[in-house]
């Protein structure tokens, strides 16, 4: 429950400084996380980027603004942190589709996002399979692509990285290396510092390092690892969802921040789906 009552209070600053200076820094450290890890499972929970929902809270209330008051229009852009009229319009037409001069106008269709809350639902009491294992450095070797710290934007790079491996000989000889545990094709998300943040596609092995491939060590760590089934995509961002939402809050673990393994069956590599497992770190509160 603390993990859910840290993300409300996160999401309280957000909310009380819509119309002023918005700090990642500042909603991670109430979140009492990093800011990348910040955005990463905000965007799980929220199922947009934070920068999204932060534009759209914002246009919600310029919207308004617009028709309660007789502000000017860049008066309006500038509460909300446009300094350019250009950006804001922009900004406005993203999220209502009509321009910010077009909400004073009696029958045009906005769009209003209330702000996110969190609380706890009976959802069913549908089930998730998982185990808890302690285990030792897991050394990775494979190929990397560097990701951002803008999670929307990692949502297009990693497919892209995977299509391209997939498509080419490199996947075949990742797939040779692996003869440790967890075992499989691994997709790791490692992030370092906001300059040092990749996405491996690789195998545990303690075979020599290919030439072309690289390695990195993963620090012991207690794992919960759930199992899902389904396409492969849709099926890991289920789970990074529901243990955020689901299992975390009521564990008796916080999440250690530490990379998080995808494992992936070593098999067609056309294939989009089927049995897969998600290794999150944790530690005891």
């Amino acid at each position: 429950m603390e993990w859910l009552k840290q993300l409300s209070q996160a999401i309280d600053y957000l909310e009380n400084n819509l119309d002023g200076d918005i700090s990642y820094d500042e909603a991670a450290k109430i979140a009492c996380c990093s800011t990348y890890y910040f955005q990463r499972m905000f965007s799980y929970v929220a199922g947009i980027p934070l920068s999204d929902y932060i534009r759209r809270r914002r246009m919600t209330k310029a919207a308004f603004d617009l028709q309660r008051s007789e502000e000017k229009v860049t008066d309006i852009a500038s509460t909300y942190g446009y300094d350019s009229p250009t950006s804001f319009h922009r900004a406005f037409q993203s999220v209502h589709g009509v321009a910010p001069t077009a909400a004073r106008k009696e029958g045009t269709l906005l769009n209003a996002y209330p702000r996110i809350s969190f609380s706890i639902h009976v959802t069913g009491g549908e089930g998730m399979k998982y185990r808890v294992e302690t285990k030792d450095p897991i050394r990775i070797v494979g190929i990397r692509t560097a990701i951002q710290a803008d999670i929307e934007l990692n949502f297009k790079t990693v497919p892209a990285f995977w299509d391209a491996t997939l498509k080419s000989n490199l996947f075949s000889e990742v797939c040779k290396l692996s003869n440790q545990s967890p075992q499989g094709i691994l997709g790791v998300t490692a992030y370092q510092n906001p300059q040092d943040i990749y996405y491996y596609i690789a195998a545990t092995t303690d075979a020599p390092v290919p030439e072309g491939m690289t390695e990195f060590s993963i620090p012991a760590a207690t794992w919960v690892i759930f199992e899902c089934d389904g396409h492969f995509q849709e099926s890991v961002q289920t789970i990074f969802k529901r243990f955020l939402t689901e299992w975390l809050p009521f564990s008796g673990y916080q999440y250690a921040e530490l990379p998080d393994i995808e494992v992936y069956p070593i098999s067609n590599p056309n294939l989009k789906g089927g049995h897969s497992e998600v290794w999150i770190a944790v530690k005891k509160e």
